[in-house]
């Protein structure tokens, strides 16, 4: 009892500080683990089974759960988190992600799988079979410990791109390997190509494959036609989750973890009714079982486990697979792609791996030493090696090798607009015109498909809830435009994303109530258009739906062309554009620096201004009615 909310407490308390200190939490999950477990004997000699969580497993090992508990709860709890990470792969994202990534996944995977194998075999002196059992858990480099490095660290978008879609595709495909692998090891024949070892491979295959395809459908079809209910919906979930995985594992011992993550990419690729609640609750599950598994199994890792590190060829190993296999596998899979050579230096030092290397390692590692398997006693604490030392490194100098090879964002200049419709599809077509990156987030689906078919970057999202804040898609947005019909959203979605999202403007519409105020009893940030609400703006874009520019040769120029807009309700002034930029209209206009020979730019909506309407207001005095 004590014990089990003792890792629950911890492994919290340990995602908890790496939020706070901005690292991933592999870090002190591994850490605490360490610290519980083997480090322990240091002030805690002749332990034995008092060892703090720990009941005797298998002989000569310890683990929370006795016999071979620990086994069927390591395996569970990675094939849940293995379904949630397939859940987040779509088509259309992978179809989006190019040559470069593509390539990655596919040429970078085998140079590691290949190279890290020889490494293994030659440097270690273990058997192909381990040394290719190794070489595939290492292939994978996690979103989990990736992501925290990109929203701490403020990339170009082309290697925070490369770099997400890398961590989140590479995980099934380094998971498939390494249960493929396994397959022909736990076959009896190793990696021979017997007529056995093949047909548990492609026993593994089909079933995985077949179950996985299966169950996928049967969900979507329970969920279409309302056959769960609401307040099942979760726990229901998970069940059949665990359902597909253990019946898969019946029919072919060990391809339960091939059939969850081909159930969830299904799934991710269907129109599932209320994905969205199930991603949640996925996601909550996952960082539990990921704070209590690194603490668990890394506490269950040995002195005599560590000492097997004490060695200069798993020091050299290490050095070959982080040194040389990651950048050989990125400078082959990026040769004619649109990374420049300092892009590439960044993308070849951030590899970390995470919690499917050292999940299944741990699983693979616990099981084939237990059936004497020669050299099994190695994948773990070598794969916990290889998870750490990749952690450390590019958790505590990744900022510093983004400034010194120049990869890192001068300024935040991409645009956030809340609310797809279309005003922001003017808007966003307008900045998009002008070089500047926009992302359109909304939470009704159709609306999201319709900005892309204008060509415009959508996602679908509720500004309500905690989810904009892992879209890696938003890693260059500086600006934020809240422009729904709603005051109360715009409202929130400004006070919320400000900081975040907004470091450089964060600009809402006015609400009906305010527009019959007097400019000066406005607030004096924080709004788009100190004259239109939605309302007013939306009955301009039913006439003429789109912006337009008109040049002011000065100060009263820009004036008197504000004033005759405000005072027709035909037009909509929007934005000034000048040499550095574009940006909202202030409502100070003698704050507004106009270069004399240069002069400025006014975009607005609505009904086109006649080049002698402009002129004519350059020395007219116009009223503007306030």
């Amino acid at each position: 009892m004590l014990e089990l909310a003792a890792i629950i407490v911890l492994g919290i308390a340990a995602q908890w500080i790496a939020w706070r200190i901005k690292v991933p939490a592999i870090l002190p999950l591994i850490l605490i683990g360490l610290i519980v477990g083997p480090l322990s004997e240091f002030w805690y000699p002749g332990h034995g089974d008092h060892k703090l969580f720990l009941q005797p497993i298998y002989d000569g090992h310890y683990g929370l759960f006795p016999g071979k508990s620990l086994f069927y709860f390591v395996a569970l709890s990675i094939g849940i988190i293995l379904f949630e990470g397939g859940l987040t792969l779509k088509r259309e994202e992978i179809q989006e992600t190019g040559k470069a990534i593509g390539r990655l996944i596919s040429l970078g995977s085998l140079v590691t799988f290949i190279g890290a194998g020889l490494a293994a075999h030659y440097m270690m002196d273990l058997s192909w079979s381990i040394s290719f059992l190794f070489s595939s858990l290492i292939i994978v480099t996690g979103p989990t410990v990736i992501a925290p490095i990109l929203q701490n660290v403020p990339l170009t978008r082309n290697v925070a791109t490369v770099l997400k879609w890398e961590g989140i595709l590479i995980d099934p495909i380094g998971a498939l390997t390494a249960v493929l692998v396994f397959g022909f090891i736990n076959s009896g024949e190793g990696l021979g190509f017997t007529s056995h070892a093949v047909e548990e491979f492609l026993r593994i295959l089909f079933i995985g494959l077949g179950v996985g395809i299966a169950m996928a459908y049967g969900f979507f079809y329970m969920l279409k036609y309302d056959l769960v209910p609401h307040f099942l919906l979760n726990v229901f979930t998970l069940a059949w989750v665990i359902m597909a995985f253990a019946l898969s594992d019946v029919l072919a011992h060990e391809s339960g973890l091939l059939t969850v993550v081909v159930m969830g990419i299904v799934l991710a690729n269907l129109d599932v009714p209320r994905i969205k609640e199930i991603l949640f609750f996925k996601e909550s599950l996952s960082i539990l079982l990921i704070s209590i598994l690194f603490i668990l199994l890394s506490a269950n890792i040995s002195m005599a486990d560590l000492q097997l590190l004490a060695d200069w060829r798993c020091i050299a190993l290490f050095a070959t697979v982080v040194f040389v296999l990651r950048p050989m596998s990125v400078f082959l899979s990026t040769t004619d792609s649109a990374l420049s050579t300092n892009e590439k230096l960044f993308v070849s030092w951030v590899g970390p791996r995470g919690i499917v290397a050292a999940g299944i390692a741990s699983l693979f590692g616990l099981e084939l030493a237990h059936d004497g398997v020669p050299g099994a006693e190695y994948i773990t604490p070598l794969v916990f090696m290889i998870v750490l030392g990749t952690v450390v490194i590019n958790a505590t100098t990744a900022k510093l090798i983004a400034r010194l090879l120049g990869v890192i964002q001068e300024s935040s200049r991409g645009i956030l607009i809340v609310g797809a419709n279309n005003l922001a599809k003017i808007v966003g077509k307008y900045f998009q015109e002008n070089n500047r990156h926009v992302v359109i987030v909304d939470n009704n689906p159709n609306n999201v498909e319709n900005m892309k078919q204008a060509g415009l970057n959508a996602i679908q999202a509720n500004v309500f809830q905690d989810d904009l804040t892992d879209q890696i898609d938003l890693v260059d947005i500086g600006y934020l435009m809240a422009v729904t019909s709603s005051s109360d959203v715009n409202n929130y979605a400004v006070k919320k994303y400000k900081k975040l999202f907004g470091e450089q403007g964060a600009f809402r519409l006015l609400g009906e109530s305010e527009t019959r105020l007097a400019k000066a009893a406005l607030p004096q940030t924080n709004i788009l258009s100190y004259q239109d609400d939605f309302l007013q703006l939306a009955s301009i874009i039913r006439d003429y739906p789109e912006i337009h520019e008109v040049h002011a040769a000065s100060l009263e120029h820009l004036k008197n062309l504000l004033a005759a807009m405000s005072n027709e309700k035909k037009r909509a002034p929007l934005f000034l554009k000048d040499t550095h930029g574009i940006n909202v209209i202030p409502p100070d206009l003698e704050a507004i620096e106009i270069e004399e020979a240069e002069g400025i730019t006014l975009a607005y909506m609505g009904k086109p201004l006649e080049k002698e309407e402009s002129k004519k207001l350059e020395t007219v005095e116009v009223d503007d009615g306030h």
